[in-house]
């Protein structure tokens, strides 16, 4: 292995051309560089250094030689400060779930905040979708999750909180059949007409659909944006998060139809592990705790505005 002072002689060497010059850079006498230099090439047993020019350069070994010293060393200075970050009590890691409904906008001042701190941990921000946020905690692909629907599964050190209520509304494209639907309309009359769904992303388990009859046609969708645009083309209907949506039915893009079996709002969670532990983790859920972040993460942003 090289040390860094070895490293700092070839790097001296390549950009200066000369060993007295290097000498000079690096506050030596010429002989003492000379013979460092003769030295690293007996212990490689390898040409490191073309002296048949009048400028010295690295051999096509030498170049390789310093290449991978820097990356390596650069590497080992890394996983010194992983090792003080984690002996600090910081983890090496926060893997961060979100709902796909939960907008990265809203995170974004959080992970400013976050990174202010200068912790040193990375953090890997991914989405699941219904199911499959709650599956990513039990299968190890997360440490906290946020946005979860449904009620806590059960998972071995499961802890959660309650972020909030999500509203719903049942809206439709005035192109439309239902748009002229006698209200309130029925259940079975809404099953005649295509449901528009955000897939679940669930890989281990059934995935789950909200609001879907049986034998309904159903069209699967990758995001909640993708069926807002969808049911807004009169592709299908379907509930729709009311305040993701208000500016939509405001100027009429979606007509809000009152329904016979009104949807119940959905509370939205956040999970962890109770058998984890990190400063990064508890300072997410400190502030995953204050009622302004919460409320903004479950209203989530119209961005049809």
């Amino acid at each position: 292995m090289l040390s860094t002072e070895d490293l700092a002689l070839l790097e001296a060497i390549r950009e200066t051309g000369s060993l007295s010059r290097a000498a000079v850079r690096l506050g030596k006498a010429p002989s003492t560089v000379s013979y460092a230099a003769r030295q690293l090439e007996e212990r490689f047993d390898a040409l490191l250094f073309d002296r048949r020019r009048y400028r010295l350069q690295l051999t096509a070994a030498g170049e390789l030689l310093v290449n991978e010293a820097s990356r390596l060393m650069e590497d080992v200075s890394r996983l010194t400060q992983r090792v003080q970050q984690v002996a600090n009590g910081w983890e090496s890691r926060l893997w961060i779930v979100t709902d796909e409904l939960v907008e990265f906008e809203n995170l974004v001042p959080l992970i400013q905040e976050f990174d202010a701190l200068g912790s040193g941990v990375p953090l890997r921000m991914t989405h699941e979708v219904l199911k499959g946020v709650w599956e990513a905690l039990r299968e190890g692909r997360a440490d906290l999750v946020i946005g979860a629907t449904n009620e806590p599964p059960a998972i071995p050190s499961l802890r959660w909180m309650q972020l909030g209520e999500m509203q719903w509304v049942f809206a439709v494209s005035p192109k439309h059949p239902l748009a002229k639907a006698r209200e309130p309309i029925s259940r079975a009359t809404v099953s005649q007409h295509r449901a528009i769904v955000v897939a679940d992303s669930a890989r281990t388990s059934e995935g789950r659909t909200y609001g879907v009859s049986g034998g309904q046609p159903v069209m699967a969708v990758p995001t909640m944006r993708a069926k807002i645009l969808a049911q807004c083309a009169g592709l299908g209907v379907g509930w729709l998060p009311r305040h993701r949506v208000d500016s939509l039915l405001k100027n009429g893009t979606l007509i809000e139809k009152q329904m016979a079996d009104p949807r119940e709002p959905n509370v939205l969670y956040a999970g962890w592990r109770g058998d984890q532990d990190g400063r990064a983790l508890n300072w997410w859920l400190e502030k995953l705790k204050q009622p302004s972040l919460a409320g903004r993460l479950v209203q989530g942003i119209d961005l049809f505005v």
